[in-house]
């Protein structure tokens, strides 16, 4: 954690989540009233297809709802996607970008991150970026470079603490079960804030890190205590309130 920066427990549903997966946002909804909730925020990204459903849901409860990705353009021939603008009329708060799924499965590299990132902030979104290290990175010993040339090229130069998001996710970690140390990741996130330091100045001191990769209820508490990290982004876990809301949980003891 980082003194004075407020919490974020985002939920990335990612092509799950049906209608009758309304219900878990719902008990969502209700869970994060309880007071011992109020010193973080939440947040779900469920499908496209759910979004506005969704943030009907949601408008009388603390649970922000976002967006999984955006095109770069407002608009325009671009069959199947969805923009920035369109989520902001769904009443979306947040937007995920540069999620190494896309990256790696549509080939999105750092200035498409980049261009999609500005798309979010200019239609009033929070973007959610998304960097991280692969196995391979990892074992050549990688990952502070890669991460050094992701947030240069992924980063825009309108990004501020109220507007812009970092997750880091190593890919190796997402899905599997597995997780980097406590140190690997206390080092990565540290990292993190000095070279955002170098480029945003005090913003990046307000700036909120997650961490992100095979993120449980069994293992939430010790990562949420590492320096640095403000959050998770969450997987599979997030898909059902129970889950999400015990990660949310782990917060309780932190904060007191």
């Amino acid at each position: 954690m980082t003194p004075n920066i407020r919490p974020l427990v985002a939920g990335n549903w990612k092509m799950n989540g049906l209608r009758d997966s309304l219900a878990e946002i719902k008990a969502i909804c209700e869970g994060v009233e309880e007071p011992h909730f109020e010193r973080i925020d939440t947040l779900i990204c469920p499908p496209a297809t759910l979004v506005y459903v969704a943030t009907a849901l949601a408008e009388n409860c603390a649970l922000h709802i976002g967006g999984q990705d955006c095109h770069s353009q407002e608009s325009g021939a671009f069959t199947g996607d969805v923009s920035a603008a369109m989520l902001a009329d769904c009443l979306a708060s947040y937007c995920i970008v540069g999620h190494s799924e896309r990256r790696t499965l549509h080939g999105e590299d750092d200035l498409t991150v980049r261009a999609k990132a500005e798309a979010a902030i200019a239609a009033g979104l929070t973007a959610i970026i998304c960097i991280g290290e692969t196995e391979d990175e990892r074992r050549a010993g990688k990952t502070l470079d890669v991460l050094r040339s992701q947030l240069s090229g992924s980063v825009p130069e309108t990004a501020t603490a109220a507007n812009t998001v970092i997750a880091y996710e190593p890919v190796w970690a997402i899905g599997t079960g597995l997780t980097p140390t406590t140190e690997d990741i206390a080092a990565a996130h540290a990292f993190m804030r000095q070279a955002l330091t170098m480029r945003l100045a005090d913003e990046a001191q307000a700036m909120r890190l997650l961490y992100g990769g095979s993120v449980k209820p069994g293992n939430a508490g010790e990562l949420m205590a590492i320096e640095n990290v403000d959050g998770a982004l969450v997987g599979g876990a997030s898909l059902k309130a129970e889950d999400f809301l015990a990660i949310c949980e782990a917060y309780r003891a932190l904060l007191g």
